[in-house]
């Protein structure tokens, strides 16, 4: 191995802080092992106990109609699309009650940009469900979809994250990310939020207290030099907030959009996650994608960075929708953090613990 990797991985791994031309270099580094036992090193470092952790939440879109447009995107419809849908209340509420029913304590709740729907009407979704499930946490709305509204109803960014906080929004979801530089921004997606404004939603919602999750999605029109200033942006908020719970990165999804891209494979998920565990070092928590990775890379990504199996997700629409469809029952989610030595604890949205400790065993 190079010299000058070696003593970056070594800074990494002992908590040293790594400039972006570091990062740079060791996306540009492709000995994976080297990458992974480093990243597990600052894992280990940060988790020194014997557990790793998992969630059960379900994905509800409220709606597909956008008014966005993402080149990316196999989920979204345009507004008066006949394909395009608003969910009825007692579905929605159905859905929950199903989530519940299945243990989960939490909905990921996300849409479109729909160009019709006020911010009252989110406030009236907001209080009926904690109305019928006061115990769940709504971890809601993305960042597009936030400075959407403000743009929409015309009001200030913290009266509308101060609205929906008080109808009964618990935490801000990482989603529209993407990459955030605006180059790519702009070469992916035209009427959607551009990078500051990104991180200002998340910027205000931390300074109210509020937790958010961070993400990114690469492998389609970035540069390695733009992961890294992705990253860099996340660590600054970071050190200015706190407010980040956990990251999450997966690879873009081709097929049914942007077919000529050629698909980001295994290698340059679990490289791209290593790398972001190494450079993201005032992040407590980074979830492994399963979701668009499969079960085993999901599995392995817990040795490359990731301290969590992430959600059991009941359902998932948009990754569906661009074709990659996984899916893992409790069982199997548990079995695949046991494989590796560790015991499975079920944490939720703010990574506390929330299952029963297992037992130990008795001491002869």
């Amino acid at each position: 191995m190079d010299s000058t990797i070696a003593k970056l991985l070594d800074k990494a791994a002992d908590g040293g802080r790594l400039t972006p031309d570091e990062g740079l270099r060791l996306l540009e580094c492709h000995d994976l092992a080297a990458l992974g036992r480093a990243a597990d090193a600052v894992t280990r470092r940060l988790h020194p106990e014997s557990y790793r952790t998992y969630n059960i939440d379900r994905n509800i879109n409220y709606t597909n109609v956008c008014a966005a447009v993402c080149d990316f995107c196999a989920f979204y419809r345009k507004p008066k699309h006949e394909e395009g849908y608003i969910l009825e209340r007692d579905l929605l509420l159905q859905k929950i009650q199903e989530t519940v029913d299945l243990g989960g304590d939490q909905i990921l709740m996300q849409g479109g940009l729909h160009p019709d729907l006020e911010l009252e009407w989110y406030e009236d979704l907001l209080r009926d469900i904690k109305s019928h499930f006061p115990q769940v946490n709504v971890h809601g709305f993305s960042p597009p979809e936030i400075h959407f509204f403000t743009k929409l109803s015309k009001r200030p960014l913290r009266e509308v994250l101060e609205r929906l906080k008080a109808a009964g929004l618990g935490s801000i979801p990482g989603g529209g990310a993407e990459i955030l530089v605006d180059r790519v921004r702009k070469d992916i997606t035209r009427g959607k939020v551009l990078t500051d404004d990104w991180l200002n939603v998340n910027r205000v919602w931390h300074e109210m207290g509020g937790r958010s999750t961070a993400t990114m999605m690469f492998g389609h029109v970035e540069t390695l030099a733009e992961r890294v200033e992705h990253l860099e942006r996340l660590r600054q908020l970071q050190d200015e907030t706190g407010g980040f719970t956990a990251y999450i990165c997966w690879t873009f999804q081709p097929g049914h959009n942007m077919a000529d891209v050629p698909p980001a494979g295994s290698f340059e998920y679990l490289k791209t996650q290593a790398v972001s565990r190494l450079y993201l070092d005032n992040f407590a928590n980074i979830q492994s994608s399963w979701v668009t990775q499969g079960l085993k890379i999901g599995q392995i990504a817990l040795l490359y960075g990731a301290n969590d199996m992430g959600s059991l997700m009941i359902e998932e629409n948009v990754v569906a929708a661009a074709g990659t469809v996984h899916y893992l029952t409790l069982e199997e989610m548990k079995d695949a953090i046991r494989e590796l030595g560790y015991t499975p604890r079920r944490r939720n949205v703010f990574y506390e613990l929330i299952d029963e400790a297992p037992l130990e065993p008795a001491v002869a």
